[in-house]
């Protein structure tokens, strides 16, 4: 059974959760110990489109991007908050995202690449990494919720294509 949608929120995790776990086997004892959607993303048992990996970090597609190359890029480890994690892997989190950011570039020729740490949607760190033309590309209202799967295929091709010479990118 899934457990109710609240349960993944980090407000849930951090404020209900420990007020519930005087009772093992509860309800919210086994929603705290879910893997988020993300940890299922990068272990596969979620498929998702990868342009990143290496001993700590992910880089893949979102599934709704707000424009074209929209990349998400995330630890491997579980951390819900920016805050949380060590300081050398919140560096390292941003040279993966400034790496993807110099592909984005190259592959799309935005205007710049915008970031955004928000972590409201799900409680794993992970930055936004956007190709935008204007502030107004960083709205989350404009991710395009019906965005074909060959769209995306052909965006990681390109992305992929432009990180050929890291070593660290998936190959394509």
């Amino acid at each position: 059974m899934d457990p109710p949608v609240y349960a993944h929120f980090p407000s849930f995790r951090k404020n209900v959760t420990p007020r519930l776990e005087s009772s093992p086997g509860s309800a919210a004892t086994i929603f705290a110990s879910m893997a988020t959607l993300f940890t299922r993303i990068i272990e596969g048992e979620i498929p998702g489109r990868f342009v990143w990996r290496d001993d700590r970090a992910v880089a893949f597609m979102t599934i709704a991007p707000i424009k074209p190359g929209h990349v998400l890029v995330a630890p491997i480890e579980e951390i819900d908050h920016w805050l949380d994690a060590p300081a050398d892997l919140r560096n390292h989190l941003m040279d993966v995202a400034a790496a993807i950011g110099t592909a984005q570039m190259k592959a799309f020729r935005p205007a710049r690449i915008g970031v955004i740490i928000a972590g409201l949607e799900v409680p794993h760190l992970h930055i936004h990494v956007i190709p935008v033309e204007t502030e107004q590309d960083l709205n989350f209202a404009n991710a395009d919720q019906s965005v074909t799967a060959e769209a995306l295929d052909e965006t990681m091709r390109k992305l992929r294509t432009a990180l050929a010479d890291k070593t660290d990118a998936v190959a394509p």
